[in-house]
């Protein structure tokens, strides 16, 4: 196996390779030479070059500590260490470049294949040995049980397995977005041990649904932001809908079992568990969660709003039942937004796969309307340059943009229109790279460029990684379109 410092040492050769080939290194390389690349082809190698570039500036140490900012103009990497959602960045980065060369070679073009897909392999099993930095283990009384869990916590530990993860300091969505990079590292490597970890954490994730009874009869359903609060999130359910419609193809037509814990309907109180087939497990809920966050969160112009607020208890209680204790459920009242391109674009993917998977045309149209909403919602054209589209860029809106972007992809097939969506996207990645291009890195604005003071040109690392996977995965769009 390759050790880190090999890994750096390849990616940094081949990262001079790629730049020698694009002409020149400094920060307005002018257009690609390789004119003669297809656009997917164009697209791989520059998803590669910023990843190599990232990967190289951004880690350090034989741990892989992650550096949240790094200025290629300073050649400074700052002491702040990233989350694990940041951390998650990078995977999805070299998730996506390994779905791509895998598509480059079903194509007929296998050099690139050949030449990096072992490579990034390696890569991505180092960042998933590394990211054991951010385990934890800790006691969770929740809806229908209490239980010991090993999962990541939201801040990198002293050393692996020993990061805080009790009470605020692990949220679900995070474990979502590690689960969503576990199964299509699975699928792309077939790498058991990625699967087992991500139907590991689908359990943790799933047991903070609100399985309690209403009035009617029926669960609150939603899952909080994370055991240590009370308010339910677009970002902490919607996220989970397409992991879970994965899971359930990869046993589609098995007899795999699981165990299901609810609390029975009739008396409100009394917790039960049934065996189900792990296929209508994940599908079922995949469903009940689209379902659930589509009634309380989706906005009269389309988009869908940041959360349920205005909960009963005001922070997590408990109760006892028949002697044993568990979590109180909890009731939302309220809408509160921004609307934010993540939380519609995890939807949107969701409708996508649902729709693949269940031939249910509902799914489809949602899909359309909800493709339509949040561009006309999200892109502003001419905004910041003629001809282009603005995508706001404030706070993390460079990582949820690209959410959205892959979105548009996966509701390609069904909803032509989108084409143009993403194409937003391509030409914005285009304008910053062959404009703006500096020692492997772009912009945190890809169409204004960088600071003239140099100290102000830090960028952050999952903006650096999600720039790399865009490109990997409209490359991968190039083909299949």
């Amino acid at each position: 196996m390759l050790t880190f410092n090999k890994i750096i040492s390849i990616c940094c050769f081949v990262l001079l390779i790629t730049m020698v080939a694009c002409g020149d290194s400094g920060s307005n390389p002018g257009p690609d030479s390789k004119e003669e690349l297809s656009l997917s082809e164009r697209n791989l190698l520059r998803a590669m070059e910023l990843t190599d570039s990232a990967i190289s500036a951004h880690f350090s140490g034989a741990g892989m500590a992650m550096a949240r900012y790094y200025n290629p103009y300073t050649d400074v990497r700052s002491d702040e260490i990233g989350s694990i959602w940041m951390y998650t960045s990078a995977i999805e980065a070299v998730n996506a470049i390994l779905h791509s060369l895998e598509r480059q070679k079903g194509g007929g073009n296998s050099k690139l294949y050949d030449e990096h897909f072992n490579r990034y392999a390696e890569v991505l099993s180092s960042l998933y040995e590394n990211a054991k930095f951010y385990q934890g283990t800790f006691e969770l009384v929740s809806y229908t049980q209490t239980k010991e869990w090993t999962i990541y916590g939201v801040n990198r530990g002293a050393g692996k397995g020993a990061a805080s993860v009790a009470g605020i300091m692990n949220v679900y969505d995070d474990q979502m977005w590690f689960i969503r990079e576990l199964v299509e590292s699975y699928k792309l490597t077939g790498n058991d041990a990625y699967l087992q970890e991500a139907e590991y954490l689908t359990e943790y994730v799933l047991d903070g649904w609100d399985c309690t009874i209403d009035d009617n009869g029926e669960e609150l359903g939603g899952i909080t932001w994370g055991p240590g609060y009370v308010t339910k999130h677009s970002c902490s359910n919607g996220p989970m809908i397409s992991p879970l419609v994965w899971l359930h193809e990869i046993y589609q037509g098995k007899s795999d079992q699981i165990t299901h814990r609810y609390i029975d309907a009739q008396d409100k109180e009394t917790r039960r568990t049934v065996q189900v087939t792990k296929s209508d497990y994940y599908l079922d809920f995949a469903k009940k969660i689209y379902a659930w966050q589509e009634e309380r969160l989706l906005r009269s112009d389309g988009v869908y709003d940041d959360l349920m607020g205005g909960c009963s208890p005001g922070g997590p209680e408990t109760e006892t039942v028949n002697g044993k204790t568990y979590r109180k459920g909890i009731r939302c009242r309220e809408m509160a937004g921004p609307a934010i391109t993540y939380n519609s674009g995890s939807m949107l993917s969701g409708a996508a796969d649902l729709f693949r998977v269940t031939g249910d045309d509902q799914y489809r149209k949602d899909a359309s309307n909800l493709s339509d909403a949040s561009f006309e919602y999200f892109a502003n054209p001419e905004q910041t340059k003629e001809g282009y589209y603005t995508w706001d860029i404030s706070g993390f809106n460079n990582w949820f943009n690209g959410v959205l972007m892959r979105a548009y992809v996966d509701a390609y097939p069904e909803h032509k229109p989108v084409a143009d969506y993403i194409d937003s996207f391509q030409k914005n990645l285009d304008y910053g790279y062959e404009n703006f291009l500096y020692e492997g890195f772009l912009p945190t604005n890809l169409l204004v460029g960088w600071s003239q003071t140099n100290n102000n040109n830090r960028t952050e690392g999952m903006f650096n990684f999600a720039f790399a996977a865009e490109y990997a995965v409209l490359a991968r769009y190039e083909l299949e379109k």
